[in-house]
């Protein structure tokens, strides 16, 4: 940027997330902007798949942030990546409900099937088995999971198998 005066760091977000965070600021007051950066964050992960410091410092500039603020928001809740992951993301429910249900099972069959542990990806890049997540709030659906933004609950070992061979 140092070679472009007018160029600002939240040049690099495209017009679709510019416009998913716009939404998100038109719901705060003017001096309450940085209320937005979960929804700024989740919409430039979603685009990009993961938060690069690139991307953190286009949030922070496009929304009026200190960097290390959007950092810390980013670093702090685990639905954000910092690190490069698979092209689509899997989290399987753990809590009381889904354990009852057979999530370890799940789980099991899930890194059985893909050859990886929790928190890896597959060698292809095309499965990422996010760490354990507390709770996915579908109780009455357990033991389920979420690929990337979709829920899928009363699972089997056979539908995980029909999910996973669905996805591209």
């Amino acid at each position: 940027m140092a070679g472009n005066p007018t160029q600002r760091k939240s040049d690099v977000l495209n017009a679709h997330v510019r416009a998913e965070i716009d939404d998100w600021l038109s719901r705060y007051p003017q001096d309450q902007r940085q209320s937005a950066v979960l929804g700024a964050l989740r919409a430039v992960q979603h685009e990009h798949g993961h938060l690069t410091t690139e991307l953190m410092d286009a949030v922070a500039d496009y929304i009026g942030m200190p960097e290390i603020a959007v950092y810390e928001v980013a670093s702090f809740y685990s639905m954000f990546e910092l690190e490069p992951v698979g092209r689509h993301t899997i989290s399987v429910c753990t809590n009381v409900s889904c354990m009852l249900r057979g999530a370890d099972q799940i789980l099991a069959h899930l890194e059985q099937r893909l050859g990886i542990r929790l928190g890896e990806t597959t060698p292809d890049g095309r499965f990422f088995l996010k760490r354990e997540e507390e709770c996915l709030a579908a109780c009455c659906g357990a033991p389920m999971m979420q690929v990337d933004h979709v829920y899928y609950e009363h699972l089997t070992p056979e539908k995980v198998d029909e999910i996973l061979d669905s996805l591209e």
